[in-house]
């Protein structure tokens, strides 16, 4: 009796690792012609159909038949603006963030025909590195440092004006702590009124109400650090990274809470190298992409499965819908499909 169990019990296991091989290897990414050749880190998927991108020389582009085809703006006044990350509401809303001084963030309502500046910073320090959105009233945005305290600003408008919050309540930063603007992803909600965020560089943390978290991911130099991070619940965080400068170093470039921040576990099988992006699908089903490539994981994060090598800098779930695309260098967009 105890033999036959046993056989069993190893017969379940290696159908279930059966059944999670075929399933990554059932996936795919399509590379979807967008007609553009800037370089795309925001990305906003509004639906399955309705999709915004965002990056360099003042790029802004859209499709409303699920990337099929793309409506290209250059933002008038903003030729030169690297626009590095997009929160779009619908077909027609939109939000984008102008990183380096002067920083902007600008609004349309009418599909990118016409942008409105709903915010301005000319100080010469000012970087902007990503904005969340709990709603489509509420947002944040964080940047890089001015002094020694991160720099957030809030909107209750649905991004129509934007404010600091009070200096006490700003976290300090190390000298050389800082945020990347690589993917739109260092700061995600928590909840319906917290938001939470990453740093890297000379130290890398993980920012959580009055928390400062040491994260045990690859730190100690400029390039180096959590580049973002994306949350299933309070409790299970997944944080992506390690140094662009070697795209393909695999050595601690993902870390997994199942706490709240309260203990950290590398994966059993890491990305396959330096991560800007990662992205929470449901279930137990995450993704990940780089400068060499996608990984996907079906276990919470504990292997990743290598399924594409083609560079990409962000990856964004559909809000309303399953579809999930990514943005990249060269106006490179793709779509993740099932074979």
């Amino acid at each position: 009796m105890m033999y036959y169990n046993f056989k069993k019990i190893t017969f379940l296991i290696v159908l279930m690792l059966v059944s999670a091989s075929l399933l990554v290897s059932a996936q795919t990414v399509k590379l979807l012609n967008s007609g553009s050749k800037a370089s795309l880190r925001g990305l906003s998927v509004v639906s399955d159909e309705v999709v915004w991108v965002s990056g360099s020389g003042g790029s802004v582009g859209r499709s409303i038949n699920g990337g099929e085809t793309w409506v290209w703006k250059t933002v008038k006044g903003f030729e030169k603006t690297d626009f590095r990350d997009i929160e779009a509401f619908d077909k027609n809303t939109a939000i984008i963030m102008g990183i380096a001084s002067p920083a902007y963030i600008l609004k349309t309502t009418d599909g990118g025909e016409n942008w409105k500046v709903v915010y301005e910073n000319k100080d010469t320090s000012m970087f902007m590195d990503a904005m969340e959105f709990w709603n489509e009233q509420s947002g944040i945005v964080i940047g890089d440092p001015l002094g020694d305290k991160i720099f957030i600003a809030r909107t209750f408008d649905g991004g129509d004006s934007w404010r600091g919050i009070p200096d006490a309540n700003i976290p300090a930063v190390d000298k050389g702590e800082a945020f990347f603007a690589s993917s739109g992803t260092n700061v995600r909600k928590l909840n319906k009124q917290e938001a939470v965020f990453v740093s890297g560089g000379l130290r890398s943390r993980l920012f959580i109400r009055d928390k400062k978290i040491d994260l045990p991911i690859n730190q100690g130099k400029e390039t180096t650090g959590a580049n973002s991070m994306a949350v299933k619940n309070k409790k299970c965080m997944v944080i992506v990274g390690g140094d662009f400068n070697a795209k393909d170093d695999t050595t601690k470039n993902c870390v997994i809470t199942l706490d709240g921040g309260e203990t950290f576990v590398e994966p059993v099988m890491s990305p396959h190298g330096y991560r800007s992006c990662v992205e929470y699908l449901g279930k137990t089903n995450w993704i990940s992409c780089g400068l060499n490539g996608i990984d996907y994981s079906t276990d919470e994060g504990q292997h990743w499965s290598w399924i594409s090598k083609d560079s990409f800098h962000a990856v964004r779930k559909a809000k309303k819908g399953k579809a999930v695309y990514f943005s990249g260098g060269g106006g490179r967009i793709g779509k993740l499909v099932w074979k």
